[in-house]
């Protein structure tokens, strides 16, 4: 067992932090030399002129965050593989936003999403999702990457967490202003492999110090007994958080929103400089997304295999109580030498960096081009970027208010988990509208408003039905209708498949008899013959890809599992 970090670990960590800023400051000095520091195309989508291999390791990046990897590593620990689906379903959707949806977004030559949406529907349209956007990202993205962010400096850096918080804030919101998209996805790439490797390392000294694999499964046995469903991927209909029903219909739902739709994500494949990087970098992302099930839920498991076999410290906090999200920080701390502890540490605070900078440059990307642009046409390039600079450093203050209200709901619960559901119920409506609207000419502004609002309701009440019969005043439910209780506990996946269901006859019903588009003002913005360029390595690639997330299924699935 080893013991706290030491003075060569911060070196490493150190020395971590300052090859990140070297990079985005060589990246932003470069741009100036090339005098575009003024140009809003290059700092809002680096020129359009990123290649396959950059977005995609940035998609991979900008997703995987500190409190990814802490809540995967938590559920292979509880037995909960199923989370991974997840990450294996977002292999098949990330195929989709390179093959479907990225050729019409580079078409279209737009900055942001709900500039598509406004292309294709109206300006309502456009304000609706660009609210939303920015909306979800500071009560969920933003709180809750520097809220873990902060837990990470306090667990295995010993700093104090308000110290830590700010210092999270500060340092990645000082190099996303100053450097943009391009920095942003440059020190996305360096992040890659840190957290890969990070990751990596973990697996093979935890695995190697507690006896190998065979080891592990043993102890598992003993404390569950022949019950293999720690290493099955499928629940039954009936499992309240992961029913297979719920995986197949209603994850993927989500997922084309957040994938094929969230500026937080798009904006990386849209910086492509021509559709082949931007369909390429997302099948690479989508590679990319096959591994964490080996580099972040294994750990989990090896965790709880070595807390079974009679290390029972190992996942135990400071009140005496099994705390499964302390999996990978307690690997990290007891079974990595010096120096590898600050390398892995330092792959925790890329994950971490990697994602608040992207939705720092997202969402300043948005309040220029859909706000300030939108209503202030005449400004110059130079004016946009400044604007877009401004507001970054807004988001850096805000999450720095936040993190008082944050540290309180840590203490109190309640709140801050229903702002992790907010993205499951905003999202089908969302879906709807750009999956349908891509296919069907004939869909309109009425159908896509109606569409949104009605999907807001649904969407925002089955989270009040959450908030008022689960309790949040010293754990007493305001109400115990057993209607309502029954609709707040009913399977948010199964919940987001029939809200899809709902938006979408809605969008066609509100559209039908109404005027639509010309087939002039929707070139580019809806499918047609050819619409698609097809290469053959593309395809291979593709079929891949597929191969692989079937063999992950069959695999992890009862059959094989147990």
């Amino acid at each position: 067992m080893k013991g706290p970090l030491e003075f060569l670990d911060f070196a490493v960590v150190g020395a971590y932090f300052a090859l990140v800023f070297g990079l985005a400051w060589w990246v932003t000095v470069r741009d100036r030399k090339r005098g575009q520091e003024s140009n809003s195309s290059d700092y809002f989508l680096a020129s359009r002129s990123i290649g396959w291999f950059v977005i995609g390791a940035s998609l991979f990046a900008s997703n995987i965050g500190s409190e990814h990897l802490v809540g995967l590593a938590g559920a292979g620990a509880r037995g909960d593989i199923a989370a991974a689906q997840f990450e294996i379903l977002a292999v098949l959707i990330l195929m989709l936003l390179g093959w479907v949806f990225a050729p019409f977004y580079l078409q279209s030559g737009v900055f942001t999403m709900p500039e598509f949406l406004e292309r294709r529907f109206s300006s309502g349209a456009r304000t609706y999702l660009s609210v939303i956007s920015i909306l979800s990202y500071v009560l969920t993205k933003i709180s809750v990457t520097i809220f873990a962010g902060a837990l990470v400096f306090e667990e295995l850096l010993g700093v104090e967490f308000w110290t830590g918080a700010i210092a999270v804030v500060v340092a990645t919101g000082l190099y996303t202003i100053l450097g943009g998209l391009r920095a942003v996805i440059y020190t996305d790439m360096l992040q890659m492999f840190v957290l890969i490797g990070g990751s990596i390392t973990v697996t093979i000294f935890a695995l190697d110090a507690s006896g190998g694999w065979g080891a592990i499964t043993s102890a598992i046995e003993q404390t569950k007994g022949a019950d293999h469903t720690y290493l099955n991927l499928w629940r039954p209909a009936t499992d309240p958080d992961y029913p297979w029903t719920g995986i197949l219909f209603g994850a993927p739902i989500l997922g084309i929103w957040y994938w094929c739709t969230d500026q937080f994500i798009v904006q990386r494949v849209l910086s492509a400089k021509n559709e082949t990087s931007a369909r390429r970098g997302a099948l690479f992302g989508g590679g990319l997304k096959l591994l964490p099930i080996f580099l972040f839920v294994f750990p989990g498991i090896i965790a709880y295999g070595i807390y079974a076999g009679g290390d029972t410290q190992l996942l135990l906090s400071a009140g005496g109580t099994v705390e499964t999200d302390r999996a990978l920080p307690a690997l990290v701390m007891n079974y990595l030498p010096v120096g590898l502890k600050g390398l892995v540490t330092a792959g925790l605070l890329a994950a971490l960096m990697s994602s608040l900078s992207s939705v720092f440059n997202s969402c300043s990307t948005l309040l220029t081009i859909d706000f300030y642009r939108r209503f202030r046409p005449q400004s110059s390039e130079k004016q946009l970027v400044r604007f877009g600079q401004w507001a970054t450093a807004v988001l850096v203050v805000i999450g720095l208010l936040w993190i008082p209200l944050m540290r309180s709901m840590q203490q109190s619960g309640g709140l801050f988990k229903y702002l992790q559901e907010v993205q499951a119920y905003i999202s089908p409506p969302i879906a709807a509208v750009f999956m349908l609207g891509l296919f069907f000419p004939r869909l309109n502004a009425r159908g896509a408003m109606a569409a949104l609002w009605v999907g807001f309701v649904f969407g925002i009440g089955k989270l009040v039905a959450i908030f008022v019969t689960e309790g949040h005043e010293q754990g007493v439910a305001m109400v115990n209708s057993g209607a309502l209780v029954s609709f707040a506990s009913f399977n948010f996946l199964h919940y987001a498949f029939l809200l899809f269901v709902l938006c979408s006859v809605v969008l066609v019903a509100f559209s039908v008899g109404h005027p639509v588009k010309s087939a002039a003002q929707l070139e580019g913005l809806v499918y047609r013959k050819a619409s698609i360029g097809v290469s053959q390595t593309d395809v291979l690639i593709t079929v891949g890809l597929i191969l692989g997330v079937l063999a992950l299924w069959i695999w992890f699935s009862p059959l094989v599992a147990g």
